[in-house]
């Protein structure tokens, strides 16, 4: 695979006021800051509730299950954004006086994703007289037909995309539904949670319910918010970064709840210190492994409880799930890469890869395709054997080829193809027949081949230019990391350079630990996490074109700073 290391043009800064830090200006200005009020990160900064499209008749509807003392079931999702949604729902319901609140979510394996007839069914026998679903329901139209059919009414509160028919729910709250004029349409589902409870308190305040005439102080749940939103992966838009930076800001306080504390012990991280990066690397994937190899239940208990004892046991068994997912996800990865140096021994690439094998893990096929995407830089789509048989698929895509649409027109080409599909332009998901892979590989390839251009074909890492060496030092690199939050669509920043590779050796067998000389004569340490072991360590290199992050290395006591390597190639000086 070609790749090459190329930096972002430079764009006009003038805008920003002096007291940002010059690089700081540049690399605000490059990721479409137009004006320093996209900076603030207070809560009074949040876009208003109030253009929320639906918002109205969701209140109102919560208000009658409170006047009525309804029994309310919230129907969530198996990912970390699902598993804080509910949480958050839960959590902000019984703060603002309903008592008769509890929760369901799918196991993947059983009812697949969202409220499915089946989980309706479940629903109702469960005595539901309002069902508010999180993180999905916008395309759950049979679902919601059997719910309406057994008299339960029915909250949809979302943030996928919609069809173009809609569920017949009671109300539909959702950023990105035809008519809303919320600005912000990045929200994750438990971000549209949150501005849910936001709009009832006020109508609540409105009508005289609070005794204070304030209510519950809706920003405890920040924290679930913050790590929800991270962890889905959507773009971090100036709504989003003042959502993330107000959670982030209460988990550094100490002002978590028990769960999230706990699954920050488990994964040995300081608390004080935490970044957006800790959610989506460290704490998003242990509260994933739930959903993925188990019940999501047991993720969303770990938000929920407020015993810190019962955190830090539950905590500690998604841990083991998450090292269990591991396993399974570098088996099937191993199994993969047999298959593909097949593919690629004459040096060749194919232009999107197709891949399936019937013991393979159906929670774990995600993952999978993102680390073949990134290791070879084409749309890769990974499947596995449901338990009724059919083939369920998690594909990944490359800028510039936007894979749910790709489905889209697949299934319009061959309709006897795909049973379903959902998803984004980097992620999407889909269903096939057992008997249609090979079909479905056949017609996936072709489209791709058809329209994949030489440029995309090449991975580019964009980086923000050269760092001096005089900012190569642990004030700017702590500078850097309290600036964001960086996330999605709003990345961490990344410099490059021409260094001569001084040593370099392996660590824990998969990452590459070297010692880079800059041209001014700086020593620097850099570490390659699960550098490619075919290309790395290489003796006969001296000089290397390096991508990466600048970071602040604690090793017994000692405070350094160190590169973080995104990219490693080789160059002649």
């Amino acid at each position: 695979m070609q790749k090459q290391i190329v930096a972002r043009a430079r764009v006009d800064d003038s805008f920003l006021p002096d007291n940002i830090h010059p690089v700081l200006k540049q690399i605000y200005a490059s990721r479409g800051i137009t004006d320093s009020t996209e900076l603030n990160t207070t809560v009074a900064s949040l876009h208003n509730y109030q253009s929320f499209g639906g918002m109205k008749a969701a209140v109102a509807l919560l208000l009658k299950a409170l006047s009525a003392d309804k029994h309310i079931v919230i129907v969530g999702d198996f990912d970390a954004d699902g598993a804080t949604s509910t949480a958050v729902m839960i959590l902000g319901l019984k703060m603002l006086g309903f008592r008769r609140v509890e929760f369901l979510v799918p196991n993947r394996f059983d009812f697949g994703y969202g409220l499915s007839p089946e989980m309706a069914e479940l629903t109702v026998a469960q005595g539901a007289e309002l069902i508010i679903t999180v993180d999905n329901g916008i395309s759950s139209i049979k679902g919601v037909e059997v719910a309406k059919k057994a008299g339960v009414e029915v909250l949809i509160t979302d943030h996928h995309l919609p069809a173009e028919q809609l569920p017949n729910a009671d109300a539909i709250i959702n950023p990105n539904q035809l008519g809303c004029d919320f600005p912000s349409k990045h929200l994750a589902g438990v971000g549209v949670a949150f501005y849910l409870l936001l709009a009832l308190r006020s109508e609540m305040r409105n009508q005289g319910y609070f005794a204070d005439n304030k209510g519950p102080n809706i920003a405890q749940l920040l924290d679930l918010v913050a790590l929800g939103t991270v962890a889905d992966v959507v773009p971090l838009d100036a709504n989003n970064r003042i959502l993330v930076h107000q959670g982030l800001q209460r988990v550094r306080s100490g002002h978590c709840r028990p769960g999230i504390k706990a699954m920050i012990e488990v994964a040995k991280k300081d608390q004080s210190k935490l970044v957006a990066s800790d959610f989506g690397f460290a704490l998003g994937p242990r509260l994933n492994a739930a959903g993925r190899l188990d019940d999501m239940s047991l993720g969303i208990s770990c938000l929920l409880t407020d015993d810190h004892n019962q955190a830090k046991h539950i905590a500690q068994q998604l841990d083991m799930l998450n090292k269990d997912r591991r396993d399974i996800e570098q088996g099937m990865q191993n199994e993969a890469q047999k298959v593909l140096n097949g593919l690629t021994m004459e040096g060749q690439i194919p232009d999107a890869i197709c891949l399936y094998q019937a013991d393979w893990h159906e929670g774990v096929i995600g993952i999978v395709a993102g680390r073949i995407k990134e290791q070879y830089h084409r749309p890769t789509a990974v499947f596995a054997q449901t338990a009724n048989g059919e083939l369920k698929g998690s594909a990944r895509s490359i800028a510039g080829l936007h894979i749910r649409d790709i489905f889209e027109q697949l299934s319009g080409q061959h309709p006897e193809l795909i049973k379903k599909f959902g998803g984004h332009a980097m992620a999407a998901g889909l269903t096939i027949g057992h008997s249609q892979y090979a079909a479905f590989k056949s017609a996936f390839e072709s489209l791709i081949a058809d329209i994949i251009t030489e440029e995309q074909r090449t991975c580019t890492i964009l980086t923000d230019g050269e760092l001096p060496p005089e900012l190569m030092n642990i004030e700017f690199a702590q500078l850097l990391k309290t600036s964001g939050p960086w996330g999605q669509a709003f990345p961490e920043p990344v410099f490059e350079g021409r260094f001569r590779l001084v040593s370099q050796r392996l660590v824990a067998q998969k990452h590459l630990k070297v010692m880079l000389q800059h041209p001014s004569g700086m020593a620097l340490d850099g570490i390659y996490f699960n550098c490619d072991l075919s290309l790395w360590p290489n003796g006969a290199l001296t000089h290397v074109q390096v991508a990466y992050t600048l970071d602040i290395n604690e090793f017994r006591g000692q405070v350094s700073v160190q590169l973080l390597i995104k990219e490693l190639l080789p160059f002649k000086p």
